[in-house]
């Protein structure tokens, strides 16, 4: 999977501000093998883990086309396409990079009503905002180690 970048500076008469949104992949596009301790540390009870686990065991597929369809094969990895949980799963994985990159304690940021902001979300969006380039750069490496670690590749372009 890949996340696109990209970045906007923004200048007014009181200052400069810099942020970079980044935006993945729809969530049913997601092709990542679950991580059952992930879904543990966000608190995900046990019950539901393993009912998880047994949706997803054994998982078998067939493709159908205009000639017919291909005989049934395992699925090594994956969440199966249009299913209901793919969104949720998707924003436990994105809720779970954002707090171990350690986005709350970074001094990076603007200031909004005397709180340091930097990010905001929503669905497959994150912007990060920062007052300078590389107070940017240093929340997006951040975010990119983080991602990496769950299998979740950046593919950054300055636009």
């Amino acid at each position: 999977m890949n996340t696109y970048i990209s970045w906007k500076k923004q200048e007014n008469s009181r200052k400069t501000s810099i942020s970079a949104l980044l935006t993945m992949p729809k969530p049913l596009t997601v092709w990542i093998t679950i991580n059952w301790e992930i879904l543990k540390e966000m608190g995900i009870p046990e019950h539901l883990i393993c009912l998880l686990r047994n949706l997803y065991a054994d998982q078998e597929a067939m493709v159908r086309n205009g000639h017919g369809t291909t005989d049934w094969f395992q699925i090594g990895k994956g969440i199966r396409q249009g299913c209901i949980l793919s969104p949720c799963l998707f924003n436990l994985y994105a809720e779970y990079i954002m707090r171990n990159a350690g986005l709350e304690e970074a001094q990076a940021g603007i200031k909004i009503a005397g709180r340091n902001i930097n990010n905001l979300r929503s669905a497959d969006d994150t912007t990060l905002m920062a007052e300078s380039e590389e107070e940017l750069k240093s929340l997006l490496m951040k975010v990119k180690a983080e991602s990496e670690k769950v299998g979740l590749k950046f593919n950054i372009q300055k636009n």
